[in-house]
């Protein structure tokens, strides 16, 4: 498959807070994208390890050749330099015109300003580079502004978002808004009317405001069913959804602002910020991985955020993995539960994890599944792969799909446990991917798949045979398909006519 498109990648910072904390930030040459990690929290009892990550500042300038172009200032090399390399690295300084450090009176901030300044910086970016647009990578309310310039600042111009933008990344960002798990909607209203901090662009208002563009505002505000998520497919000016990807975060007990406080208000549904609900776009990619919204076990300070990151921007195939054709036993009292997890081969890490342990497992439901040629179907991983980074050993790349079924059982209302065996799951199997390319470079790889549970030994030692390709149930160009059956196993749970059904498309 070809490589992607290098385009510059522009970074959006998230939210400082007061003019202390714009101080701060502003000390940063990279606005937090060039902090790293020695922290990472692997295995069934959640302990922390030693794992040394760069930064994915670093990151992208030694894997993907991104020049970092400073010489001062980015402003002054910017203004010094008649054209730039498209694969170039650029902090959005947005904070910088609201410090007091500068010997000058600070401006106020305002999210809208923010948005409005970011365009000029894509513009000249684009002019400098040739490049047809530019990567947005953003964290927590950087994502808002991005949204902003996306769905108001440039459809206000009469402009196509795409022909600024590539794709958008987001790590942590509140797309629904912040709320809490207490206080019974006090606290937001409290925010919300007093604007603290400028706090008040988490909530529906404000929100409705820079997420809505002039021609579709309703002066009266928000309507009572608007969705601060939405990124609207049907308007006019619309960036598509399937360039934004999503990061969300599931680990709030690492989030040490506020001695805590901040993790405990919110909820465990989190990242200690942001409630995993809010941290998406509806019909968005997403990946959720056990990280806190910044700290040591930071999301943008993560091998876990920025493998999706790299994936994403730069990866040639698109997959996704779904669990089709299922049928759960009939019982009232009880509900069904998946959890997954998605590993690569080389990587100390995983790269999309939902667990029940984590607050965030697969929901099953035949009535609330979604139909794929008429059959029931509930999404389990949607990632992307990259050709250049299979091993130089077997030349394949190697992916494990651990899927778990769990049963939760009621009575009256309440949970029962007189038939459960902690940490036990009514169905547990890893498949195993292994993907090759093929003999045409510019056709879909070659995929193998197994279920660990058929594998004689260690799953390092397993190598696939020439018989054991899928083969493309897809007569469509440009769409491969194939439905994996099940272990045995697992039929009397979720029926004879369930299958992992993997959809390969290529990406750029």
């Amino acid at each position: 498959m070809a490589p992607a498109t290098k385009l510059p990648i522009v970074y959006v910072r998230g939210y400082a807070g007061n003019t202390a904390g714009i101080d701060k930030a502003v000390t940063d040459p990279f606005y937090g994208f060039n902090e790293g990690s020695t922290h990472v929290r692997i295995g069934p009892d959640d302990e922390p390890s030693f794992y040394q990550f760069e930064s994915p500042l670093l990151r992208l300038h030694l894997d993907e050749g991104y020049h970092i172009l400073v010489d001062g200032g980015q402003e002054l090399y910017l203004a010094t330099h008649d054209t730039i390399p498209p694969n170039s690295i650029w902090i959005h300084r947005f904070y910088d015109t609201s410090a007091s450090t500068w010997g000058m009176g600070p401006h106020e901030f305002r999210l809208e300003t923010a948005a409005e300044s970011l365009l000029t910086l894509i513009e000249t970016l684009k002019d400098k580079s040739g490049a047809p647009g530019v990567h947005l990578v953003a964290h927590s309310m950087g994502g808002l502004v991005c949204r902003c310039l996306i769905q108001k600042i440039i459809p206000d111009l009469g402009h196509d978002p795409a022909d600024y933008v590539g794709k958008l990344f987001t790590y942590g960002t509140p797309h629904g808004g912040i709320a809490f798990d207490v206080g019974f909607g006090v606290l937001e209203r409290l925010r919300d009317v007093t604007g603290i901090n400028g706090a008040d662009i988490f909530g529906p208002e404000r929100m409705y405001q820079y997420l809505t563009p002039k021609a579709l505002t309703d002066p009266d505000g928000p309507p009572h069913n608007w969705d601060a998520r939405a990124m609207p497919p049907d308007r006019p000016f619309a960036l598509p959804r399937g360039r934004v990807f999503c990061l969300v975060g599931t680990d709030p007990t690492d989030y040490e602002v506020a001695h805590g406080l901040s993790a405990a208000t919110v909820g465990p549904r989190s990242d200690g910020l942001v409630q995993t609900d809010n941290a998406y776009v509806p019909g968005a990619h997403q990946a959720y991985v056990h990280r806190s919204h910044s700290g040591a076990y930071g999301l943008v300070n993560s091998e876990e955020g920025y493998q999706n990151l790299r994936r994403f921007l730069f990866g040639d195939c698109e997959v996704n993995a779904e669990l089709v054709g299922f049928h759960l036993p009939r019982r009232d009292s009880t509900t069904w539960q998946a959890e997954v997890r998605l590993s690569v081969r080389g990587l100390q890490i995983v790269t999309h994890e939902r667990t029940s342990a984590q607050w965030c497992p697969v929901q099953l439901s035949e009535t609330a599944a979604d139909t794929v040629d008429g059959r029931t179907c509930v999404p389990l991983v949607n990632t992307f792969l990259n050709s250049n980074l299979r091993s130089s050993d077997s030349g394949t790349m190697r992916y494990a799909l651990h899927v778990r079924v769990l049963s939760l059982h009621r009575r009256d209302g309440l949970l029962s446990f007189n038939d459960h065996l902690e940490q036990t799951a009514d169905f547990d199997d890893i498949l195993v991917v292994d993907v090759g390319a093929g003999d045409d470079p510019a056709a879909m790889p070659t995929l193998r798949a197994t279920w660990n549970s058929t594998i004689s030994g260690p799953i390092s030692d397993y190598r696939p045979d020439g018989g054991s390709t899928l083969g493309d149930e897809n007569p469509a160009p440009g769409v491969w398909v194939h439905n994996i059956e099940l272990p045995a196993t697992a039929t009397p749970i979720l029926g004879e006519d369930a299958r992992i059904r993997l959809t390969v498309t290529p990406w750029d």
